[in-house]
């Protein structure tokens, strides 16, 4: 299960020869001391927030925009005037997922195959152009085709971003970073519902609002692409707005993350490590729970509302405080995990108050309809379960060593993610609404699932460390050592020497190693 090194290794000699970050490796492992100060460590943060995270930011703002925008456009009118019967709503809106599910194996292999720039900038112009045909289509047929090419272009999405965040940023700026691009969830929810409501008073015979709503977000993304590639660097090697020597500190940042500085190699070994990794399925199911819950807000979430006995304008301005609630709660999540550096008691807090939001919708409502205060008092509970993906995505970052292990590990939750997306909207059912109870009543057991699963996760990673602890004792290393990547302030991760057999700290940590590998990885928890 684990692997054993015993001495320093050469970092030519695991950097594949396709490696971003070969020259930089092979500088260290000369020996060449990178200096390293707080100062410099701030500025090179700065200058990776101003290009890599503003990117970041706007591209999954897009990303959610355009995929929630089918809610807010069927409040407008988009299933009478397409015809939609029975379940075809719920199958349009799970059918992006079924997309996203289905293109995980490949996304997985494309995430470390190629670089991050053309790849995410491929992404953004097809989903946008996906987004901008679905104000064409005038049936269920139509709106099916381009729904799947939305979820095909947006598969390697969260996956891609987790990535590139573990890659630039150190473990304890992980979750704020996350936060930060994570958080557009609730602004595109916000931007998405004025838009429509804005729409809604256009009066035009030749094109309906929810067709402008469509149009609009997706030219706004198609002309999006060719800011992603002007501003976008796929890693430290290749940054246009670093110079030689920060490149070398900006790879000296990262030493102490422990989870290596990426590579072009697709590695099966990897793969299959992540395969009987017990941590890998928790955080599959963590999201697969997490997410049929998230698909119930995305696709049903105006309906809801509407349903509590709401026209459809106010429908769409009472959808703008969820919107504002989704935002507090991802940065409120992030930044407690960041303080006390507990992502799964944080996690576990803000499951609770979504159970009892889904509690308030399964006890408020009547044959007749819901108590419409209460009833939106819990339907806005619902709105932490947003802090959730964040907490996970930075969890499983922090955790995973080895470029394919974090590829294929990311888009395993994706799959999770994707699935719940698809299960979701299945459980309501047309013939139970406005109500829904039957499909309220199942997530709410699913939520009490999911706090179980996040105990279970933290008990493995428990044992894990003590795994590593007893791996660095067989290999004549300090059972216990000190992890600087979680340190609010800059700390130097050099080099030291151990007194008793000569074995070096800190040589594997930029190496594409995989956590099981290296015996100098500290799992947090």
């Amino acid at each position: 299960m684990t692997a054993s090194i015993k001495e320093p290794v050469s970092y030519s000699e695991h950097a594949d020869a396709e490696s971003a970050n070969v020259k930089a490796l092979d500088a260290l492992a000369a020996g060449e001391h990178v200096h390293l100060t707080q100062e410099d460590n701030d500025r090179i943060r700065r200058k990776t927030d101003k290009r890599i995270l503003t990117i970041l930011i706007w591209v999954y703002f897009l990303q959610i925009l355009d995929k929630s925008v089918l809610g807010l456009g069927n409040v407008w009118g988009l299933s009478a005037d397409t015809n939609l019967k029975g379940q075809d709503y719920s199958t349009i809106a799970s059918i992006n997922a079924i997309a996203q599910l289905a293109w995980q194996p490949f996304s997985s292999y494309l995430l470390v195959r190629v670089p991050a720039r053309p790849l995410m900038t491929g992404m953004v112009f097809g989903w946008g152009v996906a987004a901008t045909c679905m104000a064409a289509a005038h049936n269920f047929g139509g709106l099916l085709a381009t729904r799947f090419l939305l979820g095909l272009f947006e598969a390697g999405c969260l996956p891609l971003f987790g990535m590139l965040t573990a890659q630039w940023y150190r473990r304890a700026e992980q979750p704020s970073r996350v936060a930060a691009w994570y958080s557009t969830n609730g602004l595109a929810t916000v931007f998405g519902s004025f838009l429509s409501w804005a729409l809604g008073h256009v009066k035009s015979e030749s094109i309906r609002a929810w067709q402008l709503i469509f149009i609009i977000v997706g030219v706004i993304t198609v002309f999006s692409a060719p800011l992603v590639w002007y501003v976008l660097d796929s890693d430290i090697e290749s940054a246009r707005f670093l110079d030689e020597h920060e490149k070398a500190q900006a790879i000296e940042r990262l030493r102490a993350n422990n989870t290596g500085t990426g590579s072009r190699e697709y590695k099966w070994n990897q793969v299959w490590e992540m395969a009987y990794d017990p941590k890998s399925w928790l955080w599959l199911f963590m999201s697969l729970l997490l997410n049929i819950g998230a698909s119930v807000a995305n696709a049903f979430g105006p309906t809801l509302i509407k349903g509590f006995g709401f026209d459809k304008g106010t429908t769409s301005l009472l959808n703008i405080p969820f919107g504002v609630l989704q935002f507090v709660a991802i940065i409120v999540a992030s930044y407690a995990a960041q303080v006390w550096r507990q992502k799964g008691t944080v996690l576990a807090i803000f499951v609770v108050p979504v159970i009892i939001g889904l509690a308030l919708l399964y006890t408020q409502s009547t044959p007749e309809g819901f108590k419409q205060g209460p009833a939106l008092v819990g339907y806005y509970l619902l709105s932490p379960l947003y802090g959730g993906n964040p907490l996970i995505v930075t969890w499983m970052a922090a955790n995973t060593g080895g470029q394919t292990k974090k590829s294929t590990i990311m888009s395993l939750y994706n799959a999770g993610s994707a699935a719940g997306n698809i299960i979701g909207p299945f459980l309501f059912a047309s013939k139970d609404a406005p109500q829904y109870k039957p499909g309220v009543k199942i997530v709410m057991g699913m939520f009490c699932a999911l706090l179980v699963i996040i105990g279970m996760q933290v008990v493995v990673l428990f044992f894990l460390n003590k795994q590593r602890q007893r791996q660095r004792v067989a290999n004549g290393k300090p059972q216990f050592i000190k992890d600087t990547s979680m340190s609010s302030k800059w700390e130097a991760h050099e080099d030291v020497q151990d007194a008793t057999d000569g074995v070096r700290l800190g040589q594997n940590a930029l190496l594409d190693l995989t956590d099981f590998q290296n015996d100098e990885m500290v799992y947090v928890y």
